[in-house]
């Protein structure tokens, strides 16, 4: 059986929150957390992590925008912004902070479905992207080192760039280490003369 949905909602009208919430229940996820005002909502969210935040964009103290900014500075949560208002430059700023959908009250129960079906789909994306993003920065982080090394060991022993990379692939076969971590050993050697 799939896990249930784990949803926090920051909304401050009372009969808003109730409305939203029972939309929730009936499409079957968990409500983990209320907050009624934006600060209220980065506490809990920081909290109980939910799998999704809806979050009313006008609150008490702090603003659903800000809050979600905040919010994502810590631990990156995909959201939903709910206004009383179709304004442009509110859906500018939303969609600035890591906002994934935006919807106009009042919300119906398919609205609602819709928008976490592509918020969910879109935050899947994101991950899959920021992964692949985080594996070329270590791989051009490695390449840096490998090269810095290569050209250490061509100084150093006089080599020319295919030996010193052979070489070096020796040494991580023969020591069963990765060859950026050989690379790194050799200019901490270097360093150290």
């Amino acid at each position: 059986m799939k896990k249930s949905l784990r949803v926090m909602i920051a909304e401050d009208e009372m009969l808003v929150l109730m409305g939203i919430k029972s939309n929730l229940e009936d499409l079957g996820y968990e409500i983990i957390g209320e907050a009624k005002d934006g600060e209220e909502a980065v506490e809990i969210a920081l909290d109980q992590k939910p799998d999704l935040i809806l979050m009313d964009i006008s609150m008490p103290k702090l603003d659903g925008i800000e809050a979600i900014k905040r919010i994502n500075e810590q631990v990156f949560i995909p959201s939903i912004i709910i206004s009383a208002y179709h304004d442009e430059s509110l859906i500018q700023r939303a969609s600035e902070e890591g906002v994934f959908s935006y919807l106009v009250k009042p919300v119906d129960t398919k609205d609602l479905k819709v928008a976490i079906e592509i918020t969910l789909a879109k935050f899947e994306e994101f991950k899959e992207l920021r992964s692949e993003l985080n594996d070329t920065q270590k791989a051009l982080e490695a390449r840096k080192y490998i090269e810095r090394a290569k050209g250490i060991l061509m100084e150093n022993k006089n080599l020319k760039e295919p030996e010193a990379m052979k070489k070096m692939q020796t040494m991580s076969r023969n020591k069963n280490k990765k060859l950026v971590e050989i690379a790194k050993n050799i200019i901490e050697m270097e360093s150290l003369l």
